[in-house]
This record gives C-alpha cells, structure tokens and sequence, in this order.
C-alpha cells in the first residue's frame, strides 16, 4: 500500500520529528509512505496533480489540518487528519482559516457518500490531548465519532559527545563558575506563537539579583523576521543568551545538565521538549496554557505560572524546596512511561492506516 504524508518539515522542529516518527510506523507495517513537506504546494490542485502524475496512491496522512489539511480538498483517495495544536487552539480563531479546516472535514463527510459504505470508515483525525479533541468539536464540524485520542510518544537519546561547559561557551554564557550555575532552558523554535520574549525583562532583572540564575533560548530560525527581533532583544539583555540549535541528541544533553526546561507558548499542542525533559527527569516551568496543563500537573510533574512574575516565584520554590524538586521530577518519569509509549503510539497508527486502507 502507499500513503502520501504531507507535515510542514521545518528541520528540527516537533512536526518534523513527529511526522519521521509516524512514517516509520506505516514503513514497518510493510507500506510505502511518501513524506513531503506541504510548503512545496501552493493550493490543492498542486497535491491532485502529483497524485495524477504519480504511480497509485491509496490513502493520505495530513499534520496539522490548516497547513496540510486543505491540500486535500481535491484528491479523491481516503485520507487522515492529525491535529497539530496551533490549527485548533490558534487557526480557529481566524474566520477564514476556520471554514477551510471545517471544509477539510466535511470533505470526509461527502466522500464517503461517494464510497461504498465498507468505505465510509476511513476518515478520522488524531488529537494529541482529550483537550484538543474537546476544542475541535465545539470550534469545527462535529466529527465526534472520528477523532481518535493518541499522545505522542516519547523517547530520549543523550549523545556521549557533549560537553557542557563549551556549549555555556558557544551560546555566549561566560562565568568562571559553570557548575554554579543555574541555567533555564527555552526549548523552542523561533516563532511569535512560542512567545520565547514573554520571560525576557523579568528573568534579567532575577539575574541581577543572583548572577547564578541564566537563561538559555535554544530552538531552529523558523521565522526569519522573528528571529532578528529576537536576537536585538537578547544582544542587549543580561542573564539571557540565544543558542544554536542542536541535534536532537545534543539538544538532550544540554537539558540533562540543565536546572530546569521551560515553556512560555501562547498555545500547545502538545509540547515535545516537555515530555523529553520529563523523561530525562529534569523539572518542567511551564506557561499555564490549556496544552500544557493537559501534560503538567501543577506541583505533581512539574510546575505552572500564569505570569512571568510567577514565573520567579514557582522557580524559586524549585530552588529552596528539595522534596517537590524531587517529587515533579519522579512523577514527570513515571507519566512519561505510563502515557507516552512509542509502541501504544505505533500500534494506534498502524491501526488506523489499516482502516484507511481497508477495502
């Protein structure tokens, strides 16, 4: 069988991750999965033309039901849907972005009327979260009987090749006491919706209290206009540097020898580098956002703040209070495990491209 998988392959951000991992799962069950990245079409006749053009394809994936979704308002094969968590929590609130992922479902609806009814069963989408699933039947077409719950499954690979103190160097940090240090590390691409400035002004004026207290930006250039705005603010703030990013082993590394992994997004999905610090049991700071509290268990695996002041003060209960440092990181663990396995994660996919395919 052979699948066309269209994600937004950015290199080294989640969707990019997200969609080698699932592609992986369709090749081991012994089908063939075309992964393209959806920036290299402009409109859906782009996407039924190579279709056209192409030996047989049998079914389609799409990450993110804006951005890839409405690539497949022209094919005419059954196809799959996977909530990226900006398309809900953020594309929705956008009028006209809303009724194109609404004409994405219903495009599910009216060809199964097309089909025969073995056929019918085909569609569905994939949420992260019980949360975002919630989110898409009240804000899209209901589609209740076909949005199937599957987090993302986790697995971490620390580099041996890694050196701490050079890569403090390299991001610009410079102190003759690096194990002194407590360095926060902001895991994210640079993007507005990853609000990677939201702690900024706050966290430099920590720094000038205790010079221990440092943060570090670390994530891919996403957005070019961004990332300039982003590297003026940092060039001028003290306490807060800008890392290159990493491979994905090295980017592990540097959170095994990190105090704590913070995210301040403006929306989640369902963030990756959470979970990773989670599996590496290092303590999450986390913005309080619904796709973040659908992961973080305030003061159980790891900690919420709902303001960059707060921010500060959740950080300084990590630093005094060893008991819940040492609580969030055992229970982080333990929720990784229980509910972010890569075989569960396997299994649901394969599953479901067998009902894609089925005839």
């Amino acid at each position: 069988m052979k699948l066309l998988f269209l994600a937004c392959l950015s290199p080294k951000t989640g969707n990019h991750t997200t969609a080698e991992r699932i592609r992986s799962y369709i090749e081991s069950a012994g089908h063939t999965c075309e992964l393209r990245d959806a920036e290299e079409f402009q409109s859906p006749a782009d996407v039924a033309d190579l279709l056209a053009r192409s030996s047989p394809f049998e079914g389609a994936l799409a990450i993110h039901l804006f951005r890839a979704g409405r690539l497949l308002l022209d094919i005419q094969i059954p196809f799959g849907v996977i909530f990226g968590g900006t398309d809900i929590n953020e594309d929705v609130k956008v009028e006209q972005k809303r009724a194109v992922m609404e004409q994405v479902l219903l495009k599910a609806r009216s060809l199964m009327q097309l089909l025969p009814s073995r056929s019918a069963r085909m569609k569905f989408a994939v949420a992260f979260t019980d949360k975002l699933k919630e989110e898409a039947e009240i804000f899209l077409v209901s589609q209740s009987n076909k949005i199937y719950v599957q987090p993302q499954g986790i697995r971490t690979e620390v580099t041996e090749k890694f050196c701490w103190t050079e890569f403090l160097r390299s991001s610009g940090v410079r102190s003759e006491h690096v194990d002194d240090l407590r360095v926060f590390l902001l895991v994210c691409g640079l993007r507005r919706v990853k609000d990677p400035l939201y702690l900024v002004r706050v966290f430099s004026a920590w720094h000038c209290e205790n010079r221990r207290n440092v943060l570090i930006i670390i994530g891919p250039k996403i957005d070019p206009v961004f990332t300039a705005e982003v590297e003026a603010v940092v060039n001028r703030t003290t306490g807060v540097f800008l890392a290159q990013e990493r491979s994905q082993q090295e980017l592990h590394a540097a959170m095994k020898h990190c105090f704590a992994v913070v995210n301040s997004s403006v929306s989640e999905g369902m963030s990756a580098a959470i979970l990773e610090a989670m599996d590496l049991r290092i303590p999450v700071l986390a913005k309080n956002i619904p796709g973040n509290a659908a992961v973080v268990q305030h003061e159980v695996t790891g900690l919420l703040y709902s303001s960059p002041q707060e921010f500060v003060h959740q950080s300084q209960r990590l630093l005094s209070d060893h008991e819940l440092r040492e609580r969030v990181v055992r229970n982080g663990k333990l929720y990784v495990e229980e509910h972010h396995s890569l075989k569960r994660e396997r299994e649901t996919y394969q599953r479901l491209v067998d009902i894609l395919l089925s005839v």
